[in-house]
């Protein structure tokens, strides 16, 4: 029976963890995320600390105060490389400009697994993420088919040039093509951030007298989007792409219509435990994809789990997920 990631009971886990592993070292794996504003990081975190824990190993976390900022994580790399962990589970803010920083963790052999924005450049041990391009495509499906395949359309994007945004977007606009009773009115930045998106909704609204629907490039930017129709006593349907706690909260409360998924919690996971396999001598993936889950208010309860309460996949799910 095909078994959902991230959700999976402990004692699994741990059968899992103490099969494959040699012994336990007390590694420590430095954890570097993009901001704290995003709840989706904290996903990854929690994921990643859970593995850390149940392989006998720490985390040791690295997160701009400012987000997304280029010149603080360029800056926390400088420290790394002197602290010298175990090894780095690396998200860059910037998947061209921290190319640099990773070429210095590669000379100060450092091993490193990149995680959820692909880097341009520079060696890791693997690759742990989800197609963008996929998720941003069938999240806006399904908000085009809750339309009926018509009405006007607007955009907020994430961080202009940054590859998740460039991939999340154009998924968006080729469903878009896919209906022509659609009309996209306007494509603007929210960068990722709540207050700027409620900001940007709150103009595209004094500037466009119906907007039926919402494509938020995350979920902090759909709230936002939301939060200002709300402000405005207008109505439209919204989509945020992530699976966060406040998108579930919004989905069961009706006021969000779907969320795109693709799993923090097991790519903070699935990011360590390669991390401490490849220290420990052990077989490691070089790339995982997931895959994209739109979540509905009709599959919401999987995904309802509080992030304690959750657990991290196997090995064994991580080589089938590889092999699709």
């Amino acid at each position: 029976m095909k078994r959902k990631l991230g959700y999976l009971t402990l004692p699994l886990l741990m059968a899992a963890a103490f099969t494959t592993q040699a012994r336990a070292d007390g590694e420590t794996i430095a954890v570097f995320t993009k901001n704290q504003t995003n709840p989706f990081f904290q996903t990854v975190r929690v994921g990643a600390d859970n593995m850390a824990k149940v392989l006998n190993a720490k985390t040791l976390q690295y997160i701009p105060t400012k987000p997304d900022s280029i010149p603080e994580q360029l800056s926390q790399i400088e420290d790394v490389v002197v602290k010298k962990p175990s090894a780095i589970v690396f998200t860059p803010v910037d998947y061209k400009a921290m190319v640099p920083g990773v070429e210095k963790i590669n000379e100060a052999k450092i091993p490193v697994v990149n995680i959820t924005d692909r880097s341009a450049g520079g060696k890791f041990l693997s690759f742990v993420g989800a197609d963008d391009y996929s998720l941003g495509l069938e999240t806006a499906r399904f908000l085009l088919k809750a339309l009926g395949g018509k009405g006007n359309i607007v955009i907020i994007e994430g961080v202009k040039g940054s590859l998740t945004n460039v991939d999340r977007v154009r998924g968006f606009n080729d469903a878009l093509k896919e209906a022509p009773g659609v009309k996209l009115l306007a494509s603007q930045p929210g960068n990722y951030q709540r207050l700027q998106a409620l900001q940007v909704m709150e103009n595209l609204m004094q500037s466009n007298s119906q907007i039926d629907g919402v494509l938020a490039a995350n979920d902090a930017m759909a709230v936002g989007a939301i939060e200002a129709l709300d402000g405005a006593n207008r109505k439209a349907q919204v989509i945020g792409i992530n699976g966060t706690k406040e998108a579930i909260d919004a989905i069961k409360s009706g006021k969000l219509l779907a969320s795109g998924d693709y799993n923090g919690f097991a790519q903070g996971c699935l990011g360590t435990m390669m991390a401490i396999r490849s220290l420990r001598n052990q077989p490691v993936i070089n790339e995982i994809v997931l895959k994209p889950t739109v979540i509905t208010k009709d599959n919401y309860q999987p995904f309802d789990v509080p992030l304690e309460q959750r657990t991290c996949p196997t090995f064994e799910d991580a080589s089938k997920l590889s092999a699709k």
